[in-house]
């Protein structure tokens, strides 16, 4: 695979990564750790060269998970990790203090088993702390060797400007696929402007955009989707829309829908990686293919004329955590 800059960073990685939480949460029992490990090594062997965790992952599970999967391969690749978010009480709490963010460096580092993180994402927003003193933190911990390169995770123009005043942003990372496109209102303009990579995280809409589920699907209890109201079984329903546009793409291609998601955000912006997860071997061949998959002018004009017709249903997070997104 071709590589990509993120932004004017210098940093370059694959053009799709790996997002890893799905390997410990959210997504119903987590997989077989062994299992994990092998995966993100094939991801390795096939070209993938950015791997995307969080410490509050698990928690704190999917950065031991991804540190033991690429210690032996660790100058080949470029690790992101987060902090910002903490366990208080049971529930996840934001604590982006200074004194925090030391404290949490020094774990990601230990788990991840290194001595060094590629990027460093503030995990969301802090409303209780400047975002001037985040990113004077980071920037000492830059300058100290323990980070690379700083990011924003879910953050919004106006503080992102702010921080990337203090120390440069090297990218951003928010939900973007074509059921979720509000950052092209304020957010794609503002990074191109300033220099800073994009980073999508569910690019391929929780596996919505994958075609193969439907409103007939059921999750198990652990599931994260059972309480997103874009997956309540109407929307489901409603929504399968899109995915008949994808699926016509695909069709003309010999491609699949997912693949045709990740190579129309591909093609938005060469400074765009987007991270996919999966658990699935045959699932991360499919998407890495996505890299190969050149959608012609024509292509992208089908996909914007179908999709400016339809008005994707139901909220993309329940209200208490959409709160958290975009100050």
């Amino acid at each position: 695979m071709q590589k990509r800059e993120l932004g004017s960073s210098n940093l370059e990685v694959s053009p799709l990564g790996l997002g890893c939480m799905g390997m410990s949460q959210s997504y119903g029992v987590p997989p077989d750790k062994q299992a994990m490990i092998s995966l993100i090594r094939a991801a390795v062997e096939r070209g993938v060269t950015f791997f995307d965790t969080a410490e509050i992952y698990g928690p704190y599970t999917n950065e031991e998970l991804v540190g033991e999967a690429l210690a032996p391969v660790r100058a080949q690749v470029v690790i992101a990790t987060k902090f910002g978010i903490k366990i208080e009480n049971g529930q996840q709490v934001q604590d982006s203090r200074p004194e925090r963010v030391k404290l949490s460096v020094e774990g990601s580092l230990k788990r991840l088993r290194t001595d060094v993180i590629d990027l460093y994402y503030q995990h969301r927003v802090d409303p209780n702390v400047p975002i001037e003193d985040v990113a004077g933190t980071v920037k000492e911990l830059i300058a100290q060797g323990k980070v690379k390169h700083f990011g924003m995770s879910e953050a919004g123009v106006r503080t992102i400007r702010r921080a990337h005043a203090v120390q440069t942003v090297t990218a951003v990372q928010s939900e973007y696929s074509l059921w979720w496109r509000s950052p092209e209102e304020e957010l794609l303009p503002t990074l191109e402007e300033l220099g800073i990579g994009f980073v999508p995280f569910s690019p391929l809409g929780k596996g919505f955009l994958t075609g193969t589920i439907d409103e007939k699907t059921t999750f198990v209890s652990s599931d994260f989707r059972n309480i997103v109201p874009r997956f309540t079984p109407e929307a489901r329903r409603a929504n399968q829309t899109i995915v008949h546009v994808l699926r016509n793409i695909a069709d003309k291609k010999q491609a699949t829908p997912a693949q045709i998601a990740l190579a129309w955000l591909l093609a938005r912006r060469p400074w765009i990686v987007p991270i996919p997860g999966t658990t699935k071997l045959a699932r991360l061949e499919e998407n890495i293919g996505a890299a190969a998959i050149r959608l012609t002018a024509d292509d992208l004009r089908e996909i914007e004329r179908a999709a400016s017709q339809i008005t994707i249903q139901g909220a993309r997070y329940p209200e208490q955590l959409e709160r958290r997104t975009g100050l």
